[in-house]
């Protein structure tokens, strides 16, 4: 069963957001005494965390799907629902963050660094929250909203100073062994290295990691063999050695070959160079050559042969044996200075800025579009942070719920836009993306008599007015109603001596 693993499809959802309460209190002697509905709690959301002590997404390859606490619905008597706990998930230092299209959305750089995957939804308004002057006992209460649900690809990016990058059993977990404390696995037979190992180099004053992975073959950057599994662990590092194996028996092979294999590899490999420390592409990037296992009498033979032409080629040599430890020491001190040259040059990190984005003066934070054709017929989208938290917030099976969403989206100016896009009564709209909108057919707010019906739905001002006819408009209200009931009747009788009346049948 493997142990190791640095690469995982996550899913994560955050809690839902519990719902308000909508109640009204009652107590001994005063049957109505208001609205106590609680608020809901709200949802937890789910945080990747960088752990130091964890070096591995194992837990995720077995299970991807994670999901934070829902919050609690509210109560009655003002009790709000509890608040859904955060799920922390600990992940490697140098975890990439991606989505399904391989865009980067977080590199996690340093213990602690922290990235919110999906956020919890809010709790919905009890009554109580709710109530106002005009609406003093609300009979409904907002929902909690759904938390978000998202789809991540995690990969973990080894943080080291050098990489060492060879053909498989070219002698790369010797190297690592013979240069610091690292103990990965070595036999005398051929294999290759399936996980990463780190290794600690203290060279006089300076001290820097050497990362040991998976071997190289030619179509690496296709995919072939362990091929992005192990490109994907250099992309951080400073400086790259080249190990050439002077000693295989394999036929075709010859340091040469080696190296101008291992070069097109690196050529042809895209990697995310908008993460820390891959800002410069990995061909570019200082490189040394190590001639390996020349303990061995024909490899130090072929050393020297080849080493004219590397460094014709503009490369450092270095001629080494990991069994006998010669050369270890120049080539430390070498990879020494090449990485404090590179920590030198690194740009400097920037500082914490704080950015200031008002909102514009013509942003009414949503939008109306028209869309459809001839044929499919046409509706009216609305979009927008407040109006889809809005509908997603309503119940629908309470009118009164549904006339205060009509209050809100009123307020906010969506039916002057539906008005200025060319809406009529009876057209469709739609609030909300495509996959879960919410359709209904346009009933706008009557306009006639606007200064009588300017308050909340449900209420009236003329019910509210407090003016007292006087004794003459009450008389005169009298004559009008005296004179409007005699002009009736003479009306009727009228219509009953012309024969209006008469049933011909009985004639």
């Amino acid at each position: 069963m493997a142990t190791f693993v640095d690469r995982v499809v996550l899913h994560a959802s955050g809690g839902d957001g519990g719902n308000g309460c909508a109640s009204i209190r009652r107590e001994k002697f005063k049957p109505l005494a208001g609205p106590d509905g609680g608020n809901g709690g709200d949802g937890g959301s789910v945080r990747i965390v960088v752990d130091a002590q964890t070096t591995t997404l194992l837990d995720y390859h077995h299970s991807p799907h994670r999901h934070a606490t829902s919050g609690t619905q509210g109560m009655g008597d003002h009790r709000a629902g509890a608040n859904g706990g955060d799920l922390v998930l600990r992940v490697p230092d140098g975890t990439v963050i991606k989505d399904l299209d391989g865009n980067v959305l977080a590199d996690l750089v340093g213990d602690g660094a922290e990235f919110v995957a999906a956020a919890g939804g809010r709790g919905g308004l009890g009554n109580a929250a709710l109530a106002s002057q005009r609406r003093k006992a609300p009979g409904f209460a907002l929902l909690g909203e759904p938390g978000e649900e998202a789809d991540f690809v995690l990969e973990v990016k080894s943080i080291a100073d050098v990489a060492l990058v060879g053909f498989p059993s070219a002698g790369k977990s010797s190297l690592v062994a013979a240069i610091s404390a690292a103990r990965p696995k070595i036999a005398d037979y051929p294999f290759t290295t399936l996980v990463p190992n780190l290794g600690v180099v203290q060279a006089g004053d300076s001290r820097f990691t050497v990362a040991d992975v998976p071997g190289l073959i030619p179509g690496a950057s296709e995919g072939k063999g362990l091929g992005l599994e192990f490109l994907r662990h250099i992309e951080r590092t400073a400086v790259i050695v080249h190990v050439l194996d002077c000693a295989t028996l394999e036929p075709g092979r010859d340091p040469i070959s080696d190296l101008e294999a291992l070069e097109a590899e690196l050529d042809a490999y895209a990697g995310d160079l908008d993460i820390e420390g891959a800002r410069v592409p990995l061909n570019e990037r200082p490189r040394l050559v190590v001639l390996n296992k020349i303990d061995v009498p024909e490899a130090r033979e072929l050393a020297e042969l080849v080493r004219p032409d590397l460094e014709a080629r503009g490369l450092k040599v270095f001629e080494i044996s990991t069994a006998s430890h010669e050369g270890l020491r120049p080539l430390t001190f070498a990879l020494a200075e090449l990485v404090d040259k590179a920590r030198r040059d690194a740009p400097a990190p920037a500082p914490a800025r704080t950015i200031l984005r008002p909102k514009a003066v013509d942003d009414a934070g949503f939008t109306v579009t028209r869309k459809g054709g001839a044929e499919t017929g046409f509706y009216f989208e609305v979009r927008g942070s407040k109006p889809e938290r809005w509908v997603r917030q309503t119940d629908f099976s309470n009118d009164e719920a549904v006339g205060y969403l009509a209050d809100r989206l009123a307020r906010l100016g969506v039916e002057e836009r539906l008005f200025k896009a060319g809406a009529v009564a009876g057209d469709e709209v739609r609030i909300g993306s495509d996959k879960n909108a919410v359709v209904f057919d346009w009933e706008p707010t009557l306009i006639t008599g606007s200064e009588l019906l300017g308050g909340p739905r449900g209420s009236d001002l003329r019910l509210e007015d407090t003016s007292r006819p006087t004794r003459s408009d009450k008389r005169r209200e009298y004559t009008e109603r005296m004179d409007a009931k005699a002009e009736a009747r003479a009306e009727l009788w009228t219509e009953r001596e012309s024969g209006h009346w008469t049933d011909p049948d009985q004639d």
